[in-house]
This record gives C-alpha cells, sequence and structure tokens, in this order.
C-alpha cells in the first residue's frame, strides 16, 4: 500500500550501484535540527492559519521535543493536536506558505553532517530516501532540496473543498515505517541487507532493523541504549549549515530576489562547481562502497 506514498521527488537520477541500494533517513533531529513540522507555525500564523495561542503551544511543543525527543506516547499527542488544527486548511495555502518559507526556514537548520552523508550516498550510486512523520506537505519540498530520489510521509485526508479533514490517511510511524521500507525495497530492487538507515528516535527501531547498515543518529536515551546493545554506529550531528554555503552556485527557483542576491560571475560559479566535485569525491569516503 505505501507505494501510493512513497513520492518520487524532482531531482536528477544518478547511476545506480548494483544490486540497488538505498539509504533512508528520517527527517527531524536526523537530517534537519528540528522538528519540520513545528518551524512553519509562525508562517502559518502569519499566513491566518493558526492564532497567537497556537504558535505558544507549538514553540513549547517543539521545545519539549528538542530536549529530550519524543517517545511512543509523546508522538501520539503530538499526531492528535496536528491533526485536529490542521481541520479545515487548505491543502494549496498551506503548500504556497511552506514553499514561500521554506529555505528561510528549513535551509539554515540542515545538518552538515547529513548533507555530506547524502552526497556520499548518492555518489556511491545509492538512491536517497526521506521517511517522516510529519506531513507530506512539509516533507515533500524538503526532500526535493536536499536532492533526495523518494519521500515517504504523512498523509492527511483531503476534502472535496480541497481542505484537510482532520483525518489521516496514511500515518508514516514506527512499524509503518518499516514496512515502507520493505515495499519500497520489493518495488524498486533494493538489496536491504546492503541499505542504510538513520534515525534519532527509539520509535524508529523495527526501520532501522530492517537494514543491514543501521545508525542512530543524534539518539534519545533509549535509541542510545538499544544501539549500544546492537552494537549499532552511534553518530553526532551538530552543525547546522546553510546549502548555499555547501554550494556557492546554489538557488533558490521559487524566491526570484533570493536567486539574484546569489548571481555570480562564470568565474565564481566555475570554482564552485570544481569546490563540490571535490566535496562529492572526499564524501565519497564516508560510505563504504
Amino acid at each position: 500500500m505505501v507505494g501510493a506514498y512513497a513520492r518520487c521527488v524532482e531531482n536528477q537520477p544518478l547511476p545506480h550501484s548494483s544490486p540497488r541500494t538505498a539509504a533512508f533517513f528520517d527527517l527531524d533531529k536526523t537530517v534537519i535540527a528540528k522538528s519540520s513540522a513545528l518551524t512553519f507555525s509562525k508562517s502559518f500564523y502569519q499566513g491566518g492559519l493558526i492564532n497567537r495561542r497556537a504558535v505558544l503551544r507549538t514553540a513549547y511543543t517543539q521545545f519539549i521535543f528538542l530536549a529530550g525527543g519524543a517517545d511512543h506516547d509523546q508522538m501520539e499527542r503530538m499526531r492528535e493536536y496536528l491533526s485536529a488544527l490542521c481541520k479545515g486548511w487548505n491543502v494549496r495555502q498551506v503548500r504556497e506558505i511552506v514553499a514561500e518559507a521554506l529555505h528561510d526556514l528549513i535551509d539554515p537548520i540542515i545538518y552538515d553532517e547529513a548533507a555530506s552523508l547524502i552526497e556520499a550516498h548518492h555518489t556511491a550510486g545509492r538512491d536517497v530516501v526521506i521517511v517522516s512523520s510529519s506531513g507530506a506537505e512539509v516533507v515533500e519540498p524538503i526532500g526535493e532540496m536536499l536532492g533526495a530520489d523518494r519521500v515517504v510521509a504523512t498523509r492527511m485526508v483531503v476534502g472535496e473543498d480541497g481542505c484537510f479533514t482532520g483525518e489521516i490517511e496514511y500515518y508514516a510511524y514506527g512499524p509503518t515505517k518499516a514496512e515502507a521500507v520493505r515495499e519500497l525495497a520489493e518495488s524498486e530492487g533494493y538489496d536491504l541487507a546492503r541499505c542504510y538507515a538513520y534515525s534519532d528516535s527509539i520509535t524508529d527501531v523495527p526501520m532501522l532493523e530492517a537494514v543491514g547498515h543501521p545508525h542512530a543518529v543524534n539518539p534519545d536515551r533509549a535509541l542510545r541504549r538499544e544501539a549500544v546493545a546492537r552494537e549499532w554506529p552511534v553518530l553526532v550531528f551538530s552543525k547546522p549549515v546553510r546549502l548555499k554555503q555547501r554550494l556557492p552556485g546554489f538557488s533558490v527557483t521559487a524566491r526570484p530576489a533570493l536567486v539574484a542576491a546569489a548571481a555570480v560571475g562564470a568565474a565564481a560559479a566555475t570554482a564552485g562547481l570544481v569546490w563540490y566535485a571535490s566535496r562529492r569525491r572526499a564524501a565519497a569516503a564516508l560510505v563504504p562502497a
């Protein structure tokens, strides 16, 4: 069933290794330093979707999430809260707000270490798949910006009026993430024994168990204990960096003003491409072929 929810992202494909392999990344606190769903609360307020009280509550929820992670009960409460909060939101408006704020809000909180790993896996010929419990309207644009090949994310029911009903059609969480990984492996021909997975949360143990190379990233206490017991590598990501700083020629097509500000001469662009090529070669050494 997950085939309907594993969306391809509009990025240039690279040659695949044989047999095919993939790297599966959780998003929040693994690739980016915050909760993707909660990060847009101020933008949703400015767009008239939520009130000040909701902004304060999401800020508090973000703080709790960052301070100690989220166990199953906390994730359930967050799911119920966000589902009720977005009931009645116009989907088109949500997508427009996310597109407008994406690079201002998400770009500065991408972990440099995660971006390097994504580059390394692509260089090794692996697909990169983002698997996140956050909503698809938020996760898919982030996945495209990161260069991911596919995205698996939570999907809300949309009514005939084009608005969220408050019900969840598909929840990418816990064992469901593992099911998504296995079904993608079957449909895409991935050899799971040679695939990689990365997450910060104990709730993602089923996804980590599904691959031959699981990694705990900035793990919560429960996942750290599990990783140590199973001798899984524990990675610490601590350096958020803008993609533009990693790649000088990076531009934002959705924001003309930023594109103009990022324009460079031919010599600078050539230097940027040489730098990027060297980064990719260096990144390839981080991940076994």
